[in-house]
């Protein structure tokens, strides 16, 4: 749960003066092999001494899986200004998803009926998508510690890049490891990629065998739909 934060909010000076903003970090101390929560101990005091006059800074810890979307939930629910998650991608991940989850309002979209082929793109047409080794979707361009698996894609776009690798072999990714890395694979025979607003996702033969992972998070099984929605949300990086 994140802390309550009624009785700091102070207000600066008299009648016409801006109150203090209330501001939650999220920190996963277990982040980087433990780094995270030692590197936050020694950012806190100097983030106290350079804010503190201005901001109510506070601090909530996790303590395991979608500890940081409780504790993002929560800080909203009482008003805070600003929410930021200290981690990985993981803690990240959370964070966004608890602003979703906090009953705040989002845009309506349609919900389309399940196809039955491969890949949906742009509520158009379906297309097949054989021997399928990996689908990425992403609207900025790093994946798994560095690998530019999207190079085109970018956060503020309102289009996702979707790559495709078809048919790679386990030597394959050895030999074409370094392109993955420096965004160079699109060239690569059995590599394809396009833009899309909004994608469905199914396997043919239903097996439901096929996982989802979002930022290195279990998101289930296919079928899914990925749509984005722009400017939903306000991020301070």
């Amino acid at each position: 749960m994140a802390p309550d934060l009624a009785p700091d909010r102070a207000i600066l000076g008299g009648g016409g003066a801006s109150r203090r903003r209330d501001i939650v970090f999220v920190v996963n101390p277990r982040g980087a092999n433990g780094r995270t929560g030692k590197e936050w101990k020694k950012l806190l005091p100097y983030l106290r001494s350079r804010i503190g006059s201005d901001c109510n800074i506070c601090e909530s810890l996790t303590s395991g899986p979608c500890h940081a979307i409780d504790i993002t939930r929560e800080a909203i629910r009482e008003g805070v200004d600003a929410v930021i998650a200290v981690g990985g991608d993981g803690t990240l991940h959370e964070v966004v998803n608890g602003f979703f989850w906090a009953g705040k309002p989002v845009s309506n979209h349609d919900q389309k009926a399940a196809h039955t082929t491969a890949l949906g793109v742009d509520d158009g047409d379906w297309e097949v998508y054989s021997q399928v080794t990996t689908l990425c979707i992403g609207n900025a361009k790093y994946f798994g510690g560095g690998m530019k698996i999207s190079p085109n894609a970018h956060p503020t776009s309102r289009n996702f890049e979707v790559v495709v690798l078809q048919d790679f072999k386990w030597y394959d990714f050895i030999l074409k490891l370094h392109k993955l890395y420096n965004g160079t694979h699109l060239s690569v025979k059995n590599v394809s990629s396009r833009r899309a607003c909004s994608i469905e996702v199914e396997e043919i033969g239903s097996s439901h065998s096929i996982f989802v992972q979002s930022d290195g998070e279990y998101l289930g099984f296919l079928p899914r739909k990925f749509t984005i929605l722009p400017g939903a949300i306000e991020m301070i990086c």
